[in-house]
């Protein structure tokens, strides 16, 4: 057994179950004793009640998880070691088809723990890299993870920023700051399936644009010809622009915020210039449906932000995704497509499923499944961590 130096988890007997099936989390709850004085991002070796080894991860103080585990080998994690872990993330994102891809040149390049980085994600635009830890562990190792991947993307890097600020958890330890570890541009025009979008890095939401969404867009193409649209929940227009692509007659953008409204109006601009048939509104998504004539579209889009951001917030979120696909089903015209989604990782699909066909019943309009959509391929889910599986979708037909 490799001996290492780190500060030392002991599990309680019958709580290394879960970590025996690979799933990375530890709960505060399982830990029976701590060897040593481990501070917030430090890397701690796991062990059972009977000193067998688990797992290495980074260790966290305070919030529910208290180590996130990135390793289930007895490893050295240097620099070499993270270097293969970056290796085999872009492997598998050239092996789907993207950063050579001349109609699409933006993806996720590390999604968490689907790529054995838990808490951590990046994002590739065009050039411009955006890493978003959401652990301490992780974000201390943000600068050796800018040289790999200088080193292993060369040219097609040339912009690295750190977003991390906002996403870590709260500590008294140490501090962080979103910053360019290479170059200083916020602000670029990436490319889905040959349709363009502006993305700022700096000031855009999540790490600037919403990757996740990228083959639901594309689908929603195919059933845009001729129809009038409503995009709810709009930010920068992804399915607005994707249903002006697919030949829609019109389409209503909607979204809360003006700056999102602005954005939205950009990328229909850039896309469509002179575009007559798009209209932008800066309103509240279920004050303009509680007022929406009935019948006025036949296809709507529904992709709110989470409900639900924990299970403690779960029954609410249910009362939320009712609410408001019941809005859009009472007033949809008949026979027509609905897209509706839950990008909440506290409701599973079933829950999900059930909120809608809830919702179909008070609405007292009857619908089909025609597709069962979820996040896309540079989105891997572990099948050690359900929890992977945030983005939920469902394509009605509303009869």
């Amino acid at each position: 057994m490799q001996q290492y130096n780190f500060p030392k988890i002991i599990l309680k007997t019958g709580k290394d179950r879960s970590i025996k099936r690979l799933h990375p989390w530890i709960f505060s709850g399982a830990i029976k004793n701590t060897i040593g004085n481990p501070i917030e991002g430090d890397d701690v070796a796991v062990y059972d009640n009977n000193n067998n080894f688990l797992g290495l991860g980074h260790y966290q103080k305070g919030g529910s998880i208290t180590v996130r585990v990135y390793s289930f080998d007895e490893v050295t994690p240097d620099r070499e070691f993270w270097r293969g872990k970056i290796a085999t993330a872009i492997e598998l994102r050239r092996r789907c088809g993207y950063l050579d891809n001349k109609e699409t040149n933006v993806c996720r390049i590390i999604h968490g723990e689907g790529d054995g980085f838990p808490g951590f994600i990046c994002d590739y635009y065009n050039g411009t890299i955006v890493f978003q830890s959401h652990s301490w562990g992780m974000y201390k190792l943000e600068e050796m993870f800018a040289e790999i991947f200088k080193e292993t993307l060369g040219t097609k890097v040339t912009n690295i920023y750190s977003k991390s600020e906002k996403t870590l958890p709260k500590s008294n330890e140490i501090t962080a700051e979103n910053r360019f570890l290479l170059g200083s541009q916020p602000e670029g025009v990436v490319m889905e399936y040959g349709t363009k979008f502006y993305v700022n890095v700096v000031e855009g939401q999540k790490t600037g644009y919403f990757i996740d969404q990228r083959e639901n867009r594309h689908l929603l193409q195919h059933y845009s010809e001729g129809k009038s649209v409503l995009n709810m929940f709009c930010y920068t227009g992804g399915f607005s622009v994707a249903a002006l692509a697919g030949g829609a007659k019109d389409v209503t953008s909607v979204d809360a915020s003006q700056i999102a409204i602005d954005l939205t109006k950009r990328n229909v601009e850039m896309n469509f210039p002179n575009c007559t048939n798009h209209n932008a509104l800066a309103v509240d998504a279920f004050d303009y449906l509680d007022h929406l004539e009935k019948d006025r579209y036949d296809l709507i889009i529904l992709d709110p932000p989470a409900f639900a951001k924990h299970a403690s917030a779960m029954n609410q979120a249910i009362k939320g995704y009712t609410r408001i696909n019941r809005a859009a089903l009472e007033r949809i015209a008949p026979n027509s497509i609905m897209f509706t989604f839950s990008c909440s990782q506290a409701i599973d699909k079933l829950t999900f499923r059930m909120a809608v066909m809830e919702a179909s019943i008070q609405a007292g309009r009857k619908i089909k499944i025609l597709h069962q959509l979820t996040q896309p391929d540079d989105h891997p889910i572990s099948i050690y961590h359900p929890e992977g599986e945030y983005l939920k979708g469902l394509v009605l037909f509303v009869e």
